[in-house]
């Protein structure tokens, strides 16, 4: 994760309105016309974790754009005014509130009416960077966000729900049920295809819940706090090095926390994701003899992911999961 760039508001604001007026006068109105969809629905998603829904869900019916490009970090997207107009063009919009600003006043201020809030679809939690503290794995317990120095949005929820299949096929159904009232014609196909998309997240979620019900340690360090959701939901405890931020440096008294926890827990591993520095990651490993992996937030996929779909860099972390815990 890069570290975040914050954009002044009367500055995006301003970019924002000027792309809007230049929408406005160029096509003379909020839809892009049908030769430019191929008579398919136009879909603008803010991030990959809906863009692949939308994907999944909508199939040959739909367009899908992307707002945030491979090997961008979601929370550093800058709106242009291109993206602006895709914005105003768009039949439905799929973003999460508050992970990304930029989105949310560009959504704002384009007045695009179709606008669908996977943070609505789902119930989001606030997650510790300590896993340990007041730890008791209640899937409907709501743990007390530390002080990480990142907006995780409305009271300190944390918003990576799609790391917990569960949760990730409740926002599916909320985005199947969005397709279909926009398309109306279609709607027997959405419905089918979101319903096989959720058969196949039950699936993954009984691989993940079989694959790490018994091993050998419950702790995992990792630099990137993005894994409350899946820790929780699979009885693991998640310690995060410096918050939800991996390239954050960490204070010496974390990292000597760190290095007891490790001990204490028979931590073998701690994982750093592709698109980061490894710097600290390696660090705590040296100083604590532990061994480093990746572990995926799904923020995107690249040519560095280890797979080509959500679906494949989960098993990739399951995978890794399991070698770091010692399943047995």
């Amino acid at each position: 994760m890069n570290v975040r760039r914050l954009i002044p508001t009367a500055a995006l604001t301003g970019a924002v309105a000027l792309a809007a007026t230049a929408l406005t006068a160029c096509s003379g109105g909020n839809s892009e016309t049908g030769d430019a969809k191929g008579g398919r629905l136009g879909v603008t998603a803010s991030f990959y974790p809906l863009q692949f829904l939308a994907e999944q869900i909508g199939q040959d019916h739909v367009k899908v754009t992307g707002l945030t490009k491979p090997g961008v970090e979601p929370h550093d997207l800058e709106i242009t005014p291109r993206q602006t107009s895709q914005l105003g063009d768009a039949d439905v919009v799929l973003y999460l509130k508050t992970l990304q600003p930029a989105v949310d006043k560009a959504i704002e201020l384009s007045g695009v009416k179709n606008v669908v809030d996977a943070a609505t679809l789902t119930k989001l939690e606030t997650h510790s960077a300590a896993g340990h503290e007041g730890h008791d794995h209640d899937h409907d317990h709501d743990h007390a966000a530390e002080g990480d120095g990142h907006d995780h949005g409305e009271a300190g929820t944390d918003p990576h729900v799609w790391l917990d299949p569960v949760k990730y096929a409740e926002i599916a159904k909320g985005v199947g049920a969005a397709l279909e009232k926009a398309d109306p014609s279609h709607a027997a196909d959405y419905r089918k295809n979101a319903a096989e998309l959720v058969a196949k997240l039950g699936a993954l979620d009984t691989e993940f819940k079989d694959g790490l019900q018994n091993t050998a340690t419950k702790t995992f360090i990792t630099t990137h706090s993005a894994f409350g959701y899946l820790a929780e939901r699979y009885g693991l405890d998640q310690e995060g090095i410096a918050g939800v931020d991996p390239e954050a440096e960490p204070s010496p008294a974390r990292m000597k926390e760190l290095q007891d926890v490790a001990k204490k827990d028979n931590v073998t591993t701690v994982f750093f994701e592709a698109l980061a520095s490894d710097k600290t990651a390696k660090a705590l490993a040296r100083d604590t003899g532990l061994k480093t992996d990746v572990l995926d937030p799904l923020e995107g996929i690249t040519d560095s992911s280890q797979g080509a779909d959500y679906f494949e860099v989960m098993r990739s972390n399951l995978k890794n999961l399991q070698k770091a815990l010692g399943s047995k």
